[in-house]
């Protein structure tokens, strides 16, 4: 695996801690890891700047799908500072995924995340 392989999998590995943590505490602590200061989200539904608004955002998704987990689909593939990968939200009681996506992501010189431009590719409807 080259440098810059690993470094886009160990961004995408934190992404994935922040958007899984269940607690405040942890959120927040995910999010400082996983973000720079300023990094921002943007997707269909948010578009959002710094760790606290960040952290709103995931805190929203987890009170709209209680029980669910954010899970990787495929493999990370990326160039330069920019990754893209492909993820799906599952319910953790029966492994149904009801909304799944993609994500772009800058990287900052010290492998935190810069910006997400996400794309949703399946939405259940009222969501």
């Amino acid at each position: 695996m080259s440098a810059n392989q690993d470094r886009y999998e160990t961004a995408v590995a934190r992404y994935f801690e922040a958007w899984n943590a269940g607690e405040e505490e942890a959120l927040t602590k995910a999010v400082t890891a996983a973000w720079t200061a300023d990094g921002t989200y943007t997707d269909p539904l948010a578009d959002v700047r710094g760790h606290e608004g960040i952290a709103a955002v995931i805190a929203g998704a987890h009170e709209q799908f209680p029980g669910f987990e954010f899970r990787l689909t495929g493999a990370v593939d990326g160039h330069h500072d920019l990754a893209r990968f492909g993820w799906e939200l599952v319910a953790v009681a029966d492994g149904s995924a009801p909304v799944a996506g993609f994500d772009v992501i800058t990287l900052s010189d010290d492998g935190r995340i810069r910006s997400v431009h996400g794309f949703l590719d399946r939405v259940p409807a009222g969501a």
